[in-house]
């Protein structure tokens, strides 16, 4: 939420360079704003401590992310324990370079306003239905996450103000028209090239590979045959999913589930309201004092929107009368929902009511009455959960069954998997950085290449792969890591070999041809005019070479260059300067590499901070200390 609330950032530069700081940290934790703690920091920073317990929130923030962005892909990631470890450092970095970019702006006593801190909830999305600021979702959101209003504006106070710092770096970068202009003319040049390519392929019946030849090179680079330590897996898969399948639901217990459970499907009751609110202060009395007082006018006839524009605390509301938005039972807190649903009437007003933000007078503005989904538009609903709920049964009863029986007989899991009715499953070989899909978790990883499992050749624990699905694993086969034998990669040295020889043969047929070109001889050339700098229509290595290529004088220039399938040989005839470059692609050139010099001007501040500033990262040091 709070990488989007942001003050003074202008444009797509601006809003990069703040996403870049801010998203992975967005909620790390609220113990720097509740007080101190004995425990040893995970980081000093000119005396501040970063607490593991935000540490520990960031990094879970940024796993959260990392899964979202590479799904299935980061659960192999995770498998291994080293990238885990240096994913937690740099999280740990970035937190360091936060709080020295909110020292620095400290230091510099930049400020930020009441005024500014409303402005900049009220654009909040996040406090936003329909594109408008909403204040019960706004309350409701702070409550949910343990939030006061009071210390949500302080850390929105130190939010904005840190903001205000990398606005300013980011802000003041500018790309001179020049600049621009003179990328865009690169970027948009073609050139006129001529090509031949010779392909290697023709040239492999020529070669001959002796034994003697691959075995000398098998020998020379022995580090090139190494092999991963690798693993097949024996497995017993118990998923709910598919008990579910086996499970039949007839349309009369349907019937009677729906019977039994009318208020299931019986969409709640929901009431407008609005409120009048007495926040809470320092003098509790005084505020109930007022609160009775209001309500005593409202009692005589007082109009209700109009003693919630004089009198009320919460601002938003305030503005509308005190209106607030359709709720149903549970939404709000339990004294103000009790409150609102004991109205008895529409106009009616609550007594004052006290909860966590003051105190309350609530009027019913509107009531929705709830109504019963008919039996055959949940029908399929309810089939659908009285099989999970059977299988859920099973499910339970055989994972337990599951668990005692693979521990029994733990050098087998063939009595495992009569037991709870299923067959036992085999993976290919797999490296540690690979598992099979079936298996992609890191607890099965670690479970397989543990001693338990890989050393002493038991049956694993039972480890969950996703909520009612779980397997246990043993060892088939397993091979260790080391230099694969020369006769399991005689065939590939050879055949790599083969082609390297052909490709050199390419290439001197290349470099004739080069000659030949240079003496003038007439040879048959592809002609590609305007080839453009990006273009996929020519093999790329070809595309590269030409625009490494020097312009032409007198006479074209030439070269040769290896390709995926040989050598080429490219003549450059023409360079032709950019046309049609228009404003717009200037401007989006300039935000480009304004969005770079922005990034770099920022990387370089946290630097120069980090090389003033006394880090310590007393965690480390006592982990260390400990495994000495």
């Amino acid at each position: 939420m709070l990488e989007k609330i942001r003050e003074g950032s202008q444009g797509v530069i601006a809003k990069t360079i703040l996403v870049l700081v801010i998203l992975s940290f967005a909620f790390a934790g609220v113990s720097s704003y509740l007080g101190s703690s004995s425990e040893v920091p995970a980081a000093t920073v000119n005396g501040q401590s970063i607490s593991n317990a935000e540490l520990d929130q960031a990094y879970q923030n940024e796993r959260s992310r990392m899964e979202q962005q590479l799904g299935d892909m980061f659960a192999t990631l995770a498998a291994d324990d080293n990238y885990l470890a240096n994913l937690k450092k740099s999280v740990l970095d970035r937190l360091v370079a936060q709080t020295l970019i909110e020292q620095a702006a400290d230091k510099l006593g930049l400020q930020v306003s009441d005024a500014q801190i409303k402005q900049a909830i009220r654009s909040e999305p996040a406090f936003q239905v329909n594109g408008q600021f909403d204040n019960q979702r706004y309350l409701a959101i702070l409550a949910q996450l343990g939030y006061q209003p009071n210390a949500f504006s302080e850390m929105m106070r130190q939010d904005l103000t840190s903001n205000q710092l990398i606005t300013a770096l980011v802000g003041s970068e500018f790309v001179l028209q020049g600049e621009a202009k003179q990328l865009a003319e690169l970027q948009g040049q073609t050139r006129n090239i001529q090509y031949q390519v010779v392909d290697a392929e023709p040239f492999v019946k020529d070669v001959k590979v002796t034994e003697a030849q691959a075995e000398k090179f098998y020998q020379a680079n022995q580090a090139q045959f190494m092999s991963l330590e690798k693993i097949s897996l024996n497995y017993v898969d118990l998923n709910i999913a598919d008990l579910a399948k086996h499970i039949k639901v007839t349309d009369a217990e349907a019937q009677k589930y729906y019977d039994e459970h009318q208020s299931a499907y019986k969409s709640a009751e929901k009431r407008l309201a609005a409120h009048i609110l007495i926040a809470k202060g320092k003098d509790d009395a005084a505020e109930k004092a007022e609160a009775d007082k209001i309500y005593q006018e409202l009692k005589n006839g007082a109009d209700f929107a109009k003693l919630a524009k004089e009198y009320s605390n919460d601002q938003f509301s305030a503005e509308h009368g005190g209106k607030l938005d359709w709720f149903e039972p549970g939404v709000m807190q339990p004294a103000f929902d009790k409150a609102l649903f004991a109205i008895p009437a529409k106009g009616d007003i609550s007594p004052v009511v006290k909860t966590d933000f003051g105190y309350h007078i609530i009027k019913l503005l509107d009531i929705q009455p709830g109504q019963t989904e008919p039996f055959d538009k949940v029908k399929d609903q309810i089939i659908a959960k009285l099989q999970q709920d059977k299988a859920t049964d099973d499910f339970y009863q055989l994972q337990q069954k599951l668990a005692d029986v693979s521990y029994e007989v733990p050098d087998t899991l063939k009595d495992a998997a009569d037991a709870v009715g299923v067959k036992v499953q085999q993976t290919a070989l797999f490296a540690r950085n690979n598992p099979p899909a079936a298996l992609s978790n890191p607890e099965v990883v670690k479970a397989a290449f543990s001693d338990q499992v890989l050393l002493s050749g038991m049956n694993s624990d039972v480890i969950e792969l996703a909520p009612n699905h779980v397997v246990v694993v043993r060892v088939a086969k397993h091979i260790n890591a080391g230099v694969l034998p020369f006769a399991d990669v005689k065939a590939d040295i050879m055949a790599q070999l083969t082609q390297e020889k052909a490709n050199e043969m390419a290439r001197d047929q290349a470099q004739r041809l080069m000659a030949d070109i240079k003496d003038s001889k007439p040879i048959a050339l592809i002609k590609q005019d305007n080839l453009a700098r990006f273009s996929r229509d020519v093999d790329q290595a070809i595309v590269a070479k030409a625009f490494q290529m020097p312009a032409p004088s007198a006479k074209p220039t030439v070269d040769t260059v290896a390709t995926a399938k040989g050598y080429a040989v490219v003549v450059l005839d023409k360079v032709n300067q950019a046309k049609d470059i228009t404003p717009q692609m200037l401007d989006t050139l300039k935000q480009r590499l304004a969005a770079q010099y922005s990034q770099a001007d920022y990387q370089a501040v946290v630097d120069n901070l980090k090389a003033k500033a006394d880090i310590e990262f007393p965690a480390q040091a006592e982990a260390a200390s400990a495994n000495q």
